[in-house]
């Protein structure tokens, strides 16, 4: 239920960010004042700007290949985000078990469960909040890119395929492709956790996040739905090379199938011996 509310929490606060974004209508320019407009907003769009250059002026293209410039800046956090979650799906089971035995809702109780899971997660070296960063990260850059579209001249009229870039998708392409893309990387994620871990509240997460992605894609610039296409892309493939969940779900079984095996002829070596002492 945590990693849902996280993520419903940080959707919205970015759909509220581009709301505010609004707010700010003045060209972006050399000349554009404060920390927010003059250096933040101004580099991205000159940055996107430059990319584009060396692709013709194609700004779809260089926003593509922002895109995925800001993925592999932030890949060693996305790694470290992963690898903590898997560590907190592994311990899971042992989560449960404490909300079971401290399950009474006085207070005195509810210190002890949290004591008991932080004693928890620091022995299994996993840090609760660490999975919020990457999301963290990622939130003033999209807001950062909205304002550089929507204030940039340049990139507000730019054109890409059958997109102009400071408008809506006029098909729909672009918000169906990043809820699917969405969905795919949220169910190979999921797909990865063990059994125990998997509960309504993830299916829930793994159907609704590509619907609030659909539905927020629909009211925004293509050019940011285009971000959202390949950073989702990119996660995609992420996922596959770095959290694969045929290959964890294969040593998973496999290891699975070894304590068995090992129970088993541990129990047969028992009976072997008992049968041996009555001859």
């Amino acid at each position: 239920m945590k990693h849902f509310k996280r993520n419903i929490t940080l959707t919205s606060l970015a759909a509220l960010s581009l709301i505010l974004t609004a707010c700010g209508t003045a060209p972006i320019t050399s000349h554009s004042k404060g920390f927010w407009d003059g250096v933040i907003v101004y580099h991205f769009s000159q940055f996107i700007v430059y990319l584009s250059k060396i692709f013709g002026n194609n700004y779809g293209w260089g926003i593509i290949i922002f895109t995925i410039i800001i993925r592999i800046v932030i890949l060693p956090l996305m790694i470290y985000q992963t690898r903590t979650s898997m560590k907190t799906a592994e311990i899971q089971p042992e989560v449960q078990k404490l909300q079971k035995k401290y399950s009474s809702k006085d207070t005195e109780t509810q210190q002890k469960l949290r004591e008991e899971q932080q004693k928890l997660y620091a022995e299994a070296g996993v840090n609760p909040v660490a999975g919020c960063l990457p999301l963290l990260v990622q939130l003033p850059v999209l807001y950062a890119l909205y304002a550089a579209v929507s204030r940039t001249q340049v990139l507000k009229e730019g054109t890409f395929l059958w997109l102009n870039l400071g408008d809506k998708d006029p098909y729909f392409i672009l918000p169906v492709l990043a809820a699917l893309f969405t969905f795919v990387s949220t169910w190979l994620s999921m797909k990865s956790q063990p059994q125990s871990s998997a509960s309504g509240v993830t299916s829930m997460m793994t159907y609704g996040m590509p619907i609030i992605i659909f539905f927020t894609a629909l009211s925004v610039p293509s050019a940011v739905s285009l971000y959202w296409v390949v950073t989702n892309l990119f996660q995609v493939g992420q996922t596959l090379v770095i959290q694969n969940p045929f290959k964890i779900n294969r040593e998973r079984q496999e290891k699975e199938q070894a304590e068995k095996d090992r129970a088993k002829a541990i129990k047969k070596a028992k009976r072997k011996a008992t049968q041996s002492k009555r001859k």
